[in-house]
């Protein structure tokens, strides 16, 4: 219980609200009241503290682990589009060049140099492809929006300005 008001002091360089007796304001609303100690309240709140940063991370995790998985796809598929530029310099360099040269060139002499330029073009085109569906699995891995958008409102949280966050 405090002291009774003292109309010598200042109070926070204002008067305090005028109670009657019966511990009513004025205006007849009652004063709000909390019957716990300091030190339950500095516990309620690092409780509470607690509980939102253990949230926090493991909605953290939760947003990582799924983009992880899906970067793991895009990352699987540029794989396949280096083993496809791999091919191209080892197939392409081999097999088609000497069936495209004997095929475009003159009986008994084919033509290697075209053949093996037509091979690397095709080649080239599947590398491509492959890494431009490798690069939009990646772009569409959403990173963690719900992580950074809860953490911006932890500060009006803690100063009590929830209606911020709404």
């Amino acid at each position: 219980m405090s002291a009774p008001y003292d109309p010598s002091t200042p109070f926070a360089g204002q008067a305090p609200p005028r109670v009657e007796t019966d511990g009513l304001p004025q205006d007849g609303t009652r004063l709000p009241r909390d019957d716990r100690s300091i030190g339950e309240i500095v516990s309620d709140l690092s409780h509470d503290l607690s509980t939102l940063m253990r949230q926090e991370t493991a909605l953290a995790r939760a947003e990582i682990e799924q983009t992880v998985k899906r970067s793991t796809k895009g990352a699987g598929l540029f794989g396949g589009a280096g083993l496809a530029g791999y091919m191209v310099l080892l197939f392409l360099s081999l097999a088609l060049w000497w069936v495209i040269g004997w095929g475009i060139g003159s009986p008994g002499s084919p033509d290697l140099g075209w053949s093996g330029l037509i091979v690397t073009v095709i080649w080239a085109v599947v590398a491509a492809v492959l890494a431009a569906v490798g690069k939009s699995e990646i772009t569409k891995a959403p990173g963690v929006p719900k992580t950074q958008e809860t953490l911006t409102q932890i500060p009006d949280a803690l100063k009590g300005d929830e209606e911020k966050n709404r």
